[in-house]
């Protein structure tokens, strides 16, 4: 593992660290965190935790939760244990591949499952120079495995949440067999902009109809001014305070 920075989360509530030229947490996980609909008391699995940014930022907004995490990079595996330790907060993370997951773990069910998985597709543009980067963001296990995964790992009605580049919406949508109450959250970088991401929740076993929210606007005004954070308040409610995105 190369040096690593100490980088604030939630207004500073959080203080996480991560590889200074690896894979780096931004705002995709705090965002996935603020998208579960998880409950005091609830299991939570999350399938490639990296160092543990998403888990950790959902154990801020709501304590006692049952945190797993997996991630298959030795050197993340072991900053999200630090992270969790350091964070006060109680999480076992199982250094596996999702496709192969430990006996343990495949006989346990959960309430929720968290995914970030890799945005890009297997071949074409230029690969990153480290190589926890591009592991993180090169798509080597098919996303349908990484659903497919979830949905094994979910107990009856549990959720599904998870994000991703919008143009691989029809790529979720196809793989939620067995899911429903499928709703679909877009993030505009601002108004009138096309949207960049997508956030999806689904309930495992669930028949309730297909929902697209209303899109989530990430900053405000028509371009960046000056060099300052410029966050719609829904957004700095959820990056800085640790809110919950609005599904319901």
């Amino acid at each position: 593992m190369s040096a690593t920075t100490r980088d604030a989360f939630l207004g500073g509530r959080l203080v996480i660290e991560q590889p200074r030229d690896g894979y780096r947490a931004a705002t995709d996980p705090v965002f996935l965190a603020a998208a579960c609909p998880a409950r005091t008391g609830e299991s939570v699995l999350e399938l490639g935790c990296g160092v543990g940014t998403a888990a950790l930022c959902l154990a801020a907004r709501v304590p006692g939760l049952r945190l797993t995490g997996v991630e298959r990079q030795a050197g993340y595996t072991a900053l999200a244990r630090s992270n969790a330790e350091a964070a006060g907060v109680e999480m076992e993370v199982v250094e596996a591949d999702l496709s192969r997951l430990p006996a343990a773990l495949r006989a346990q069910g959960f309430d929720h499952v968290l995914a970030n998985p890799p945005f890009f597709a297997p071949g074409g543009g230029t690969a990153a120079r480290d190589a926890g980067r591009e592991a993180a963001n090169r798509e080597e296990t098919p996303l349908t495995d990484w659903i497919a995964t979830a949905r094994a790992r979910l107990k009856p009605k549990g959720w599904l949440t998870l994000i991703h580049l919008a143009e691989r919406l029809p790529d979720c949508l196809s793989a939620l067999e067995g899911f429903g109450a499928v709703a679909v959250l877009p993030l505009q970088p601002r108004a009138g902009r096309a949207a960049g991401r997508v956030v999806i929740r689904a309930r495992k076993g669930a028949r309730a109809p297909f929902r697209l929210l209303a899109p989530v606007t990430i900053h405000a005004g028509a371009a960046h001014g000056a060099d300052v954070p410029d966050y719609t308040d829904l957004v700095e409610a959820v990056l800085r305070h640790g809110a919950a995105l609005p599904f319901d």
